[in-house]
């Protein structure tokens, strides 16, 4: 069977290469088949011998004919049957044709976008030579298709860039060649691709020109290292600029203070006070200048520790008091109980923003009172502060013009209030620095409120602060006489710990309310008139067990009536208010207990430190001399760095150390951080007495300080000196000296 069907093939070949051949051979062997039976046919009837029978030849004849008939119909329904195989097989012909048609002008489509797209295209072979060449890139390296293929053409690499290789094993870099062109720079993916089943895999490699990109990106890059340059250099000058600044102010500040301490007439006083007060506003501009430039280089950066929420608060309201009250404002503070003890933040920098409101809520308002009131916000660990003041307001069109740098609600307001119009524009990106946000409420005439939310988590170290105890004052009765913000939050507080609060503005109302029950304790605020309060006091007296007067700092110290148990004063501490209700009642107390304060375990030392001061500056340490010498300590000045480690090794060698040097930083011959660097280095050599080193520097950078540290001081104290923070600086160095003794 398989031979029979290899010899049908090989004639069906042999018939479409020779067709003539075949055609000729066919007809021969039909003629030859028709003639020889033909004659065999006709020779045999004419032969004698042949018994011709009419019949049986016309029955063979009609036989044969009838054959000859079934043959042709036969061969007619072939010939049909072949002919719509052959119209079947046209019309597949022509759809091929179409499609082979389509298919080469989709080709030539593709290959004219693949030659006139601008991404250079080359492929390679496995010994590197080139088998394609787009024209992009044999336009590129100037020369013609048929010049480059069979070869190992490459462009010249002036740069070679960083490389990268994709997941699918594509490598990407960039490279800088040289063209006739010029230096180009352009991006490459190269990745093996197979063009034939058959035949090995070839490097297919993808250019894109990027020069324009890669230049932009680098004359970006130049210009943001530049702007960089800038910010620093700015930086430095601003720190130049503030410690120039600082260095004077430092004796202006410090002189005017000494000269308050001296006898002088009330004018001279005045003058003085004027002089003291001029130098710490320049003080705070300057202040703002750095913190703004701070903010506008990006680094203002955050140290996130605990503290104690209710103390910020108190201290801020505490640290105004005197500003509000020297206009007859009240400032008052309110920190809901809900809130934990301890969060963690920036201390420094929340209370920054609160007292530049606060301060403004009391620039701003000329009756009435300001109230720093702190709420749960509305988010998980937010913490909502609400600055309330009762001052001239803003109209709703300058409420988003103020936060904005060097702006303030009017002309007006600018000529009467002064200021920068730098403070709210600094806390608000200190608070968005922080997470939160702050917004503004106000209605001109009435009033306005500043909310900071901002997000502080609770400390998980536990809480340094213990919590006051909160006196049980259920179904008891409380009557508060005073008027004012201050009075309705005491109210507040009152009812939040259970008590009955009566609140009265007027002292008749309160006269006539006093018969009418017995009362836990009546609070009077002494801002109703002296002569009222202690009226009321002395009405008191059998109506109610604790009879408790408020006071200003100003007035703790004039003559009360011996009617009552007991002062506060305002702004009032919860825990001075809890601790006062807690305590037994006294119906008689002719004198009245101080305050409860915290006992202080800072003594004034018994014998003065010896102190070697490096200043360079004849006033600041002239100023140093006058402040330490009041303090009761003893002084040697060094004009310089070298000065001052002759002074220290000499000190040293003779075994009287010093108990402490205070080291300005920038001094002529030798600064004052290589100063402390040898020092310490001596030390170490010698393993002596490791003297504290405490740095005088009007440079507020944190660049600054850490360089102090590294240098091996023990702490640093900012120009203008405050007088109070360097007693308590040197106060704490005197306890652990003799406790070390």
């Amino acid at each position: 069977m398989g031979r029979t069907f290899r010899i049908k093939v090989r004639m069906r070949r042999f018939r479409r290469q020779h067709p003539r051949i075949a055609f000729a051979i066919r007809s021969f062997m039909i003629f030859s088949a028709t003639f020889g039976g033909a004659y065999g046919f006709v020779t045999g009837s004419r032969s004698e011998t042949s018994g011709y029978d009419p019949n049986a030849f016309a029955i063979g004849a009609s036989f044969l004919f009838a054959l000859a008939c079934l043959g042709l119909a036969t061969l007619s329904m072939r010939l049909r049957f072949v002919n719509k195989r052959m119209r079947t097989l046209a019309a597949h012909n022509e759809a091929l044709i179409d499609r082979n048609w389509e298919l080469k002008e989709a080709e030539e489509r593709a290959r004219s976008l693949f030659e006139q797209q601008g991404d250079l295209i080359v492929l390679r072979d496995d010994q590197g030579r080139i088998t394609f060449a787009n024209d992009a890139y044999c336009a590129l390296a100037g020369q013609a298709r048929r010049a480059l293929v069979g070869t190992r053409f490459n462009f010249d690499v002036l740069e070679q860039g960083d490389s990268a290789r994709e997941s699918n094993g594509t490598r990407i870099h960039d490279q800088r060649i040289t063209t006739p062109l010029g230096a180009r720079w352009i991006a490459w993916r190269e990745g093996y691709v197979r063009l034939d089943a058959g035949q090995p895999a070839e490097l297919q490699s993808v250019g894109r020109d990027v020069t324009d990109r890669t230049e932009t990106e680098r004359a970006l890059s130049d210009a943001r290292d530049q702007a960089d340059a800038a910010n620093r250099a700015k930086s430095r000058f601003l720190a130049m600029a503030s410690h120039e600044i600082r260095t004077p102010l430092n004796g202006i500040i410090g002189m005017g203070g000494l000269l308050l301490d001296t006898n002088l007439t009330p004018e001279q006083a005045t003058y003085a006070r004027a002089v003291k007060t001029s130098g710490e506003a320049l003080m705070a501009l300057i202040e703002e200048l750095l913190d703004y430039s701070k903010i506008e280089a990006g680094k203002l950066d955050l140290e996130l520790r605990p503290f104690a929420l209710s103390n910020l608060i108190e201290e801020i309201t505490e640290l105004l008091a005197p500003r509000a009250q020297a206009k007859q404002l009240e400032i008052a503070a309110y920190v809901d109980e809900r809130l934990p003890l301890e969060v963690v933040g920036d201390a420094a920098r929340l209370r920054q923003v609160l007292l530049n409101l606060a301060g403004n809520a009391i620039k701003f308002t000329a009756s009435g009172g300001v109230a720093l009131i702190v709420e749960p916000g509305i988010r998980p660990t937010e913490i909502s502060f609400l600055v309330r003041d009762t001052g001239i307001g803003i109209a709703a069109d300058a409420q988003q013009r103020i936060f904005r740098e060097f702006e303030q609600a009017d002309e007006r307001v600018a000529r009467i209030y002064g200021g920068t119009g730098l403070g709210l524009a600094i806390s608000e990106r200190i608070v968005k620095r922080m997470g939160g946000r702050i917004t503004l409420t106000s209605e001109p005439g009435k009033g306005s409120t500043f909310e900071v939310a901002v997000p502080l988590a609770p400390s998980q170290t536990g809480p340094d602060q213990t919590a006051f105890p909160s006196p049980d004052l259920t179904a008891k009765s409380i009557l508060l006489i005073a008027d004012g913000i201050e009075a309705s939050l005491i109210a507040r507080r009152l009812e939040r710990w259970g008590g009955q609060t009566c609140l009265v503005s007027d002292g008749a109302v309160a006269e006539a309310l006093l018969p009418e029950r017995s009362w836990h304790a009546v609070l009077i605020d002494r801002a109703i008139g002296a002569a009222a309060a202690d009226r009321l006091g002395e009405m008191a007296r059998t109506h109610a067990a604790q009879r408790l007067v408020l006071l200003t700092s100003s007035s703790r110290h004039e003559k009360l009536s011996a009617a009552f148990t007991g002062f506060l004063v305002k702004p009032l501490r919860a825990a001075s208010l809890a601790a006062r209700l807690a305590l037994t009642p006294e119906v008689a107390s002719p004198d009245l207990a101080p305050e409860p304060v915290e006992p202080t375990t800072i003594k004034p030392p018994a014998k003065g430190l010896s102190i070697l001061v490096a200043e360079d500056n004849e006033i600041n340490a002239l100023l140093m001399r006058s402040l330490l010498t009041k303090l009761g300590h003893r002084v040697v000045i060094a004009v310089h760095g070298e000065a001052a480690l002759e002074s220290w090794l000499a000190a040293s060698t003779a075994g009287t150390p010093y108990d402490l040097v205070l080291m300005d930083i920038q001094m002529p011959h030798l600064d004052g951080i290589e100063t402390t660097k040898r020092i310490r280095a001596h030390e170490a050599a010698t393993g002596g007495h490791h003297t504290p080193i405490l740095a005088l520097t009007a440079n507020t950078l944190v660049e600054d300080r850490y360089a102090c540290f590294e240098a091996g001081m023990n702490g640093f104290l900012i120009k203008p000196l405050d007088r109070d923070k360097l007693a308590e600086a040197l106060a704490g160095l005197a306890a652990s000296r003799q406790l070390a003794v």
